[in-house]
Formats: C-alpha cells, structure tokens, sequence
C-alpha cells in the first residue's frame, strides 16, 4: 500500500526549478532513502512531503486520497520531520522532547512516559534536567530525534540525519531508525549523500540529481548492477565505478581512471562500484610508512570548515574527500594548493 505518492511534483524559487517533475512511491512501513548530492533537491522533497512547502505544480496522495489545500494541517499530524541543521529550544531535554505532547494536550503522566520512552531510545536517560543547547552536537540531534519519535508519527522524514556527527553518535541513530521501523512500523523517508549509510538503514533507494528522480530500486538493484547514472554519481563522497582484476595476493585492484588503482581487500572481477569513507583516508605531507595498500600524491583542490572538522578534496587522478579534524587541519598548515599524500588500508574499500 503507498502512503505517499507524488505526480509531476515541480517546485520552483524565483522561476528555478528545484523540482522538475518528480514522481515518488512511499510504500506504507518501508524505509526509503533519497540518496544524491548537496543541491540534488532533497531536502526540499522532504518539506513538499511533509507540507512545509507547497509545490509549485503536481499532485500529492495520501493513501490514495488526494490532497488539496489542507494538505498541510492534514499530514502535520501524520508525519514529523528532523532537519540537518539542529533546532533545539533554549530549555530543559525534557521540555524540548515534551513540547509536541504538550500542544497535543495530553495529561502529565502520559507524557512523562512518552518522553521517557523517546529518551531511552536515543540512550539519552538521565538527561531530562539538562540544558539542550549546551549538550554536544551529536547529542542535540538526539534530542531532535527523541522530539520526533514522541510523536510517534505515521511517516518520519529524516534529512542527512548523521552529516558530520561522531561514528558513535551515527551508530545509535541508524539504530533508533531501523528499531522504530520494525517495531512501530514507521515509515521513514532518508535524505542522504551517504553512500555507505544507505545499506545499512534502507532497502530500497531513489537516485536523485539536478531535481530528478533518477533510478528506484533496491539496493542490490541500484548498487550491484552500477548503471550510467550511477556514474554520474561520481561526486558523491569517495564513489568510485572502475574494472576490478584479482590479484596474486587474491585481493582485487580497480582500475577507476586516472592512472589510479585501487587495491582492496574482497576477490571480485569486472565492472564495480566502490566506496572509501573519507574518516578511514590519512593525510600527510610525506609519504606514510605503514601497513596501508593505498598511497597517491595530490594536492587539495577544495576546502570546506565543517566547525570541528575539515573536509578535503584531493586530486591525485581522481578527486577523493578526506574528512580531518580542524586541529590536524592547522597543525599541518594545509590549503588549497598544498600538495599532500592520502593513505586508507584495503580493507577500507567497500563494494556499493
């Protein structure tokens, strides 16, 4: 059964299409990630979905009712979204996860159990008393999420939920998704650039670019079987399409272009799609001694200051995103023009 469905979704600002005639599926309690880069239009589904905004032109159903002008109010009660950038109120944990039950108008005891509840869940007790806005950014996302969960919404709209948090902090939230969806039967929408994240939350997956809904399917059908499309993905963070030999050593080496060669640690031959996640890559400015199979010399062609952390683009053939903390960042005196060497173990390299 489709919860949500969009035809011809357009969405226009100042005549620019940020929208072009998208058409999406929500099957009822599955978890479906919308998966491209920064400017693909994610998020500004997301908030069509969720009646934040109102699409310029197309048509929205909800289990198969079509929406009109009280789409907004109608869906608000069904469905919650948690945004990228952090918005927590300037109060207690416990006021920020009750606030929505509050307006809702249940009793004390209802809600003191409920926000109990969404707090275990994200592995927050104990934080009822504390000031939101002087938790950790990780642990505000929590927050964020716990405020979500209390709702207990029909469909949770989740966009680039992880971007820069701690891999601890992304362990917990990839936990609360997959939990609430196969206990509550929530039905979640994921907006991500994060390749690798996709496996480990949905099973089926819409390729998204320039406003377009590309490709729909599995994660096997997207990844396994890479596509032209799915080239055109290259920019996404340390994905790579390229023809993968076995070795002596029985390991395999991609060829990915740009006289660049890739060693990893499966055994697996012909056209692959690859992913190294820019935490695992290491910087320096001479080459490492160490046990790593993957050395290139580059020189950093962008910076992007992320607050604690700095996220590099490396061209040593083919462009690769190196995430560092902006502690290594100054002590290395690095910019762009730098010319530097990255390393990442076999190991490192994951089939997508």
């Amino acid at each position: 059964m489709h919860l949500i469905e969009l035809h011809e979704i357009v969405k226009r600002y100042g005549g620019i299409p940020a929208l072009d005639h998208v058409n999406l599926k929500v099957n009822k309690g599955e978890i479906l990630a919308v998966l491209g880069p920064n400017g693909a239009g994610k998020t500004t589904l997301l908030k069509i979905m969720a009646g934040i905004e109102e699409p310029t032109e197309g048509e929205i159903y909800y289990k198969g009712r079509k929406m009109g002008d009280d789409y907004s109010a109608f869906i608000r009660q069904r469905c919650t979204m948690v945004f990228q950038k952090i918005i927590v109120f300037n109060t207690t944990v416990y006021k920020n996860v009750a606030y929505g039950l509050k307006i809702r108008g249940l009793p004390k005891e209802e809600i003191d159990a409920k926000v109990h509840e969404s707090l275990r869940l994200v592995k927050l007790e104990g934080y009822e008393k504390r000031p939101a806005r002087r938790l950790s950014g990780g642990e505000q996302q929590r927050v964020s999420l716990a405020r979500a969960l209390v709702l207990e919404p029909e469909i949770l709209l989740l966009d680039e939920p992880t971007a820069n948090l701690d891999p601890k902090t992304t362990s917990i939230i990839e936990e609360v998704i997959r939990y609430i969806n196969k206990e509550s039967e929530t039905t979640i929408v994921i907006a991500t650039h994060n390749v690798f994240q996709v496996g480990n939350i949905a099973k089926n997956i819409a390729l998204m670019l320039n406003g377009k809904i590309g490709e729909i399917g599995t994660v096997e059908e997207i990844f396994y079987k890479p596509s032209a499309r799915l080239a055109s993905f290259a920019r996404l963070e340390n994905v790579f399409l390229g023809t993968a030999k076995i070795s002596p050593d029985g390991t395999s080496v991609i060829d990915i272009g740009g006289n660049v060669r890739i060693e990893a640690a499966f055994s697996k031959e012909g056209r692959v799609a690859v992913f190294i996640r820019p935490e695992d890559i290491i910087i320096s400015m001479k080459p490492l001694k160490s046990s790593a199979r993957n050395v290139f010399k580059g020189k950093i062609v962008e910076v992007l200051d992320l607050g604690s952390v700095v996220k590099l683009k490396i061209d040593v053939g083919k462009v690769f995103t190196v995430q560092i903390t902006k502690r290594s960042f100054r002590e290395m005196n690095l910019n762009i023009g730098s010319n530097v060497f990255i390393a990442y173990k076999a190991s490192s390299v994951s089939l997508v």
